[in-house]
């Protein structure tokens, strides 16, 4: 026994934020001087390195619980059930809601409570709980969800991914332009038959390698010491994820039963196009074999990282036909993946 997605949903903002919004942004190095390299090759060099072209903020009135809310709405609609037999509502993100123009996070209540709370569940035991697990938060939900479904506790979960990184983001840091908002939801069901999660891997690097994402100060010396953002140490982040994801990626596939020739998609995190395609390629180096041509759908040009969001946003726009180049057919083998603040690593096989 085991559990299968029955419905997806996402929610992709409506504001399209491009490279040239960054063109007039003061951006400075750690010890607050300016950059002597121009915006334009600044932006220039982020497109080749991330492969960013554009990315979706939130609107001005929207949190990321709102944008959580319409991806489980999606979701719900998509599977054909009533949201009152859920059991479980899992929302995986890192930030909390931060309303536009502030810097306060909020999460109290939980954001799976107030998605609950929207959707009008009086079922009070659908029990509602937030995870905060890194860009991996989404899939480690979703491991989370079919422990609970093998377990027998339950027989339907939700699991959310949502965040707007926009809203934590330093202006005068380049990193800054890597970020997005973005939602992504799935609903997970009991399955008697040979689809579904057939294998799944977590893990958490924390002796060394902790702060290699973490809430630091703004480069603008002049800001408030006692404000902090998203920052993140990217070589050391590049380097980490390009030593332990493959080898975390083939062991969680040995452990599907599968064989190599059998996979058909990797669905990994839109952190960083070359970074995501060396993990790929270093994957396949494992089995010594070249990698597949269409294995790994990308979208991150288009849409950056919205760290929880990449994953489910991007299956969803699979399964509802919007990647023409990109398909999933019933009894595909699909690898999900991830890697992100923690240092956090999981991934899972999925049979569809």
């Amino acid at each position: 026994m085991t559990s299968k997605i029955i419905g997806v949903g996402n929610y992709i903002p409506s504001q399209t934020i491009t490279n040239l919004f960054f063109d007039q942004h003061i951006f400075l190095n750690e010890e607050g001087a300016t950059l002597k390299e121009s915006n334009a090759t600044i932006t220039d060099k982020l497109k080749k390195i991330t492969g960013i072209e554009e990315r979706r903020y939130a609107g001005n009135e929207q949190v990321t619980s709102d944008l959580g809310l319409i991806a489980a709405r999606t979701a719900i609609e998509d599977a054909g059930i009533d949201p009152e037999t859920l059991d479980y509502i899992i929302f995986a993100h890192n930030f909390g809601d931060v309303r536009f123009g502030t810097v306060q996070s909020d999460m109290v209540p939980s954001l799976a409570s107030r998605v609950k709370h929207l959707l009008g569940i009086k079922n009070n035991f659908c029990v509602a709980y937030d995870i905060l697990f890194g860009c991996p938060g989404w899939i480690e939900g979703m491991i989370q969800a079919n422990a609970f479904i093998k377990s027998g506790i339950a027989k339907r979960c939700l699991v959310i991914g949502a965040e707007t990184l926009s809203r934590v983001v330093d202006i005068h840091d380049r990193d800054s332009m890597i970020y997005a908002d973005g939602a992504g939801a799935a609903i997970m069901e009991i399955t008697e038959d040979d689809s579904g999660i057939q294998s799944h891997l977590s893990a958490s690097y924390t002796l060394n390698e902790k702060d290699y994402l973490y809430f630091g100060k703004s480069y603008n010396n002049e800001s408030c010491p006692d404000t902090k953002y998203i920052k993140m140490d990217g070589r050391k982040i590049y380097e980490f994820a390009l030593s332990n994801v493959p080898v975390a990626m083939k062991d969680c596939f040995d452990n599907s039963g599968y064989s190599i020739d059998q996979l058909n998609k990797i669905i990994i995190h839109q952190a960083n196009e070359k970074m995501d395609e060396a993990i790929v390629n270093r994957f396949y180096q494992l089995y010594d074999i070249p990698v597949p041509s269409n294995v790994m759908p990308m979208v991150i040009q288009k849409l950056g990282n919205s760290s929880v969001a990449t994953i489910p946003s991007l299956l969803a726009m699979i399964l509802k036909g919007e990647l023409p180049l990109h398909t999933i057919q019933k009894n595909d083998i699909v690898l999900f993946a991830s890697v992100g603040a923690g240092m956090n690593i999981n991934a899972f096989v999925y049979k569809f």
